[in-house]
């Protein structure tokens, strides 16, 4: 069977919006390590609209400067600007809307507890090969991350980029597409294969002939969007919600995480391996806990006993630290 992943850079006005609250939320832990975080971005033209809920000992007023401070870590600053003009996101226009309230304080008094912030579903996923990821998506991410880091030292090339990887039957890439816009026609035939390690059967570059117009000129972001390029593609289900934008006590980022981390030590000398956690929202305790492997095709599920509680879950990942921006940059699974 032929299969697909695609992948995106933080070009892509999706990925624009989970980097923005992510870089916010690290500021926010610097002041506050016990921060309690969830917000949403939308960035439509020149405008970012942040909306969602943040407690403890932390300042908003600069978030505007943060807005801008994390464009520019993307790549979105007035150099870029002065060569792209209105075909992208002008820095120097950007207008924030902040409506940014309170948490709920039932919401508050069970985080409080250490129990979870949010009721939820989880999956984990690993299997053999680089990075234990399936060999599509890993493609798909490499040939993305080596457009991008190129379109970063190009003036002619801009840097919201989407890549496409099909493997055929016998695991050969039968197709590579991208998505990424030029000032003038460039021919990456030779890029992508270097980038790949191999030559698809089929390259396509730019479907409609011309992209120009990108970012959230083009294209209105959001977080959120993308989950299944930040989770395992389609070799395995997308559990809870999106786990950008949001502190620690929401499980949608620990027990995503987590859910990995166990999916791994489960793989050992299997194919593959599937986790599968729910929470419960003020509570410590998981609802449900299993793990599923897979070797020959044979499958061999059995349940697993999770005693600790959230604020342990959190320090054994190590999350409890401003790295979410790098996170988003690099991968979910990266820490």
């Amino acid at each position: 069977m032929k299969k697909t992943a695609e992948a995106m850079s933080l070009g892509h006005p999706d990925k624009t919006a989970d980097y923005i609250s992510s870089y916010i939320l690290d500021r926010m832990i610097e002041q506050d390590a016990a921060v309690k975080y969830a917000v949403e971005v939308m960035i439509k033209d020149n405008t970012v609209i942040l909306g969602g809920e943040v407690k403890g000992n932390v300042s908003l007023a600069s978030v505007n400067d943060y807005v801008l401070e994390a464009l520019a870590e993307i790549g979105y600053d007035d150099f870029y600007s002065r060569r792209w003009g209105k075909y992208a996101i002008e820095p120097a226009k950007i207008k924030v809307v902040n409506l940014i309230g309170q948490q709920s304080a039932d919401i508050s008094q069970g985080v409080e507890q250490d129990g979870w912030g949010d009721q939820g579903v989880f999956v984990g996923y690993a299997c053999q090969g680089a990075d234990n990821i399936s060999r599509e998506q890993y493609l798909a991410k490499k040939l993305c991350k080596a457009l991008y880091e190129y379109a970063l030292q190009n003036i002619h090339l801009g840097i919201d980029i989407k890549t496409q990887i099909t493997l055929n039957e016998l695991g050969g890439v039968e197709t590579a597409i991208v998505a990424i816009p030029m000032l003038r026609g460039i021919d990456l035939t030779t890029f992508i294969i270097l980038a790949l390690g191999e030559e698809p059967e089929n390259i396509i570059v730019n479907g409609t002939g011309t992209y120009k117009y990108h970012s959230s000129i083009a294209d209105c972001g959001v977080t959120g969007r993308k989950l299944a390029c930040d989770f395992y593609s389609t070799v395995a289900p997308i559990g809870g919600g999106c786990p950008w934008g949001k502190d620690t006590s929401k499980a949608d980022v620990t027990l995503n995480l987590y859910a990995r981390k166990l999916a791994l030590e489960y793989l050992q000398d299997n194919d593959e391996c599937f986790v599968y956690l729910s929470s419960c929202i003020g509570q410590a305790e998981l609802p449900s806990a299993v793990v599923k492997t897979v070797k020959y095709g044979m499958s061999n599920v059995q349940k697993l006993q999770i005693t600790k509680k959230s604020s342990e879950i959190i320090t054994e990942l190590g999350l409890n630290k401003p790295l979410f921006a790098e996170l988003c940059r690099k991968s979910l699974f990266s820490c």
